[in-house]
């Protein structure tokens, strides 16, 4: 076997598509019994017609990140719904903000229409130039050195104390909230200007390109990618852990950290220094996850919400920004942080034959968190929808602390793999040159905590892929990504 690639979620597939296409010998392993890692779907334990996204339900960057682009999903059959709304904000006594697919509508229904479209027409206009800096490998010059300027300003203007000023180019609370849950998406302090880049590419490609969600849950774009690898040779292995260094070039789709346990006590050649750098390896606060089974509608008291498959449920930009520095300290909020979707909205086919459909949910709390999120996650949404515990039929909870059985890498439920920091995005795990190349021979990095960071876009896999194929192979030109047509 040429390349082994240790886990299978978006970004080790992406690797292992793009050396199997090199025309390797290419094999994916994954220690859990299905493949997919952050975008699985599974079906619920009591109603087998109700289907649950396992991590990421909702996938702007399926559509927007440059390695999906030329994949083309949608030639390999994946369906990619994109709603009239991209998220919706509902706020306290008050109409909830609304992020439609629309710019302008967007704008017309805030209280200061003109602030939103200052901070992202610009960006808007320009959003690949936008993918191009966030989603690119932090030591290439940016395609367009103007609308990387302009992103880093907007990127400081949300990501610093400055974000309350007319510096901040945000007025209104409504405005603020709204850019605020989407930033929030990152497990971070606010302001930070971590958050600020994610909320701002986000917030783009609602009105670039929506944010769809795929038919039949996450799942299918982890099928498309197998089918793929297949294809071309690979093969993929489920419920198999590595415990001992494969053979031959390995990349990891994991945590940092797990190299300390498959290297640590059998491999000589662990460098000392990058085994202290690993062992002081930090990671972030977690989420807590809550799936819920519905018999009906939610109640939403602002009825515009009734059409919005994603929602965040923070509040206020400040009830947002308390929340998060209450986890960040170890505390879990009263009002927490709370993500939702309800891809039916968009997919009338997650609806089983009894009327029943998935509620995706995400709490944000401390690190390592045994809560048990599900009345805390009720009560956040019965603020907003009086009556939604009515039509709960079922709720499955995840705490943060349990989170790694279902994905090793979220350790104490950090999904973001301790990434969402400024100088891991750009540095990675440890200062190198080539964050996806490991001082330990022939050994890669191609999981979130490597550049670009955490999204189902597959660039970090695409740049391991990029690295490995050039240093081991001598192969320099990357192989071409769209699937073939046929007559």
């Amino acid at each position: 076997m040429d390349v082994t690639v240790v886990g299978s979620g978006p970004n080790g597939l992406a690797t292992a598509v793009i050396c199997a296409r090199a025309g390797l010998k290419v094999q994916v392993i994954e220690a859990q019994p299905t493949l997919g890692g952050g975008a699985r779907t599974a079906t619920d334990p009591e109603f087998a017609g109700v289907e649950h996204d396992i991590c990421s339900a909702v996938h702007p960057l399926a559509l927007a990140s440059p390695f999906f682009a030329e994949f083309d999903l949608a030639a390999r059959g994946v369906q990619l719904k994109v709603p009239d709304i991209a998220y919706g904000n509902p706020l306290p006594g008050r109409p909830a903000a609304i992020a439609y697919r629309d710019l302008e509508r967007t704008c017309a229904e805030l209280s200061d229409g003109a602030s939103w479209r200052k901070l992202l027409a610009p960006l808007v206009t320009d959003w690949a130039a936008v993918v191009d800096v966030l989603l690119g490998d932090k030591r290439s010059m940016p395609a367009s050195l103007p609308a990387a300027l302009r992103l880093g300003m907007r990127m400081l203007a949300q990501g610093t104390p400055a974000w309350g000023s007319p510096v901040g180019l945000l007025s209104g609370a409504d405005n603020r909230a709204l850019f605020t849950g989407v930033a929030a998406h990152v497990l971070s302090r606010m302001p930070s200007i971590t958050a600020a880049g994610a909320g701002l590419l986000l917030a783009v490609l609602a009105h670039a390109v929506g944010w769809p969600i795929p038919v039949g849950g996450s799942q299918a774009i982890t099928d498309a990618l197998l089918a793929d690898l297949c294809a071309h040779g690979g093969e993929a292995t489920a419920g198999v852990e590595i415990t001992e260094p494969p053979s031959g070039v390995v990349a990891f789709d994991t945590a940092p950290t797990a190299l300390l346990r498959i290297y640590g006590r059998s491999f000589p050649g662990l460098p000392k220094r990058y085994a202290k750098a690993l062992r002081r390896y930090r990671f972030g606060p977690g989420v807590a996850k809550v799936d819920f089974v519905l018999n009906g509608e939610i109640p939403w008291s602002d009825p515009r919400l009734r059409a919005a498959p994603t929602l965040h449920l923070g509040g206020t930009r400040e009830q947002m920004a308390f929340a998060e520095k209450e986890i960040a300290a170890g505390r879990h909020a009263q009002w927490p942080m709370v993500l939702a979707a309800a891809p039916h909205l968009v997919d009338p086919g997650r609806i089983d034959a009894g009327g029943r459909r998935p509620f995706w949910t995400y709490a944000h709390v401390p690190a390592g968190s045994t809560l048990d999120a599900t009345e805390a996650v009720t009560a956040t949404v019965e603020r907003f929808a009086p009556g939604f515990r009515d039509i709960v039929v079922a709720a499955r909870t995840v705490p943060a602390a349990q989170l790694a059985a279902h994905n090793a890498n979220y350790v104490g439920g950090d999904i973001g793999m301790g990434a969402n920091s400024a100088l891991r995005a750009i540095a990675g795990p440890t200062p190198r040159v080539d964050p996806w190349r490991t001082p330990i021979p022939r050994a890669y990095l191609c999981s979130a905590a490597t550049p670009p960071g955490g999204g189902v876009h597959g660039m970090a896999g695409y740049y391991a892929a990029r690295s490995l194929l050039r240093r081991e192979f001598g192969i320099t030109q990357m192989p071409a990504l769209r699937p073939k047509l046929t007559a």
